[in-house]
């Protein structure tokens, strides 16, 4: 039987060994890092700071959007009357007034065969 399958490997062969002392430092180290974050003191106004400071940007923003809104909104509107006031003031053929049509006539004169 071949003991040397993917769960049996050693997976420290290629690193190198530890230098020593190195558990009495980890040890130390993470007691020292203990110690400073257990001194360590929320405020007690973080949440209601950080919810103020979120509800001010989310204010903004619809404040933002609103304007960029209201400038499309009246920038199209202004484009759109400026196109109609540039159409010509004659009218054209299709509006002239001669002929006045009935439901009997045809709009387009029919082919004889």
């Amino acid at each position: 039987m071949n003991d040397t399958g993917p769960d049996r490997t050693d997976h420290r062969r290629g690193e190198p060994p530890p230098p020593p002392g190195a558990e009495r430092t980890e040890r130390e180290l993470r007691d020292a890092l203990r110690a400073l974050a257990g001194g360590v003191l929320p405020d007690p106004d973080a949440y209601r700071t950080a919810r103020g400071e979120w509800l001010r940007r989310e204010r903004r923003r619809r404040l933002v959007l609103a304007v960029l809104v209201a400038v499309v909104f009246t920038l199209a509107t202004l484009i759109g009357l400026w196109v109609l006031n540039q159409a010509p003031s004659n009218p054209g053929v299709i509006f002239s007034g001669t002929g006045a049509g009935t439901a009997d006539d045809p709009s387009l004169p029919r082919q004889r065969r």
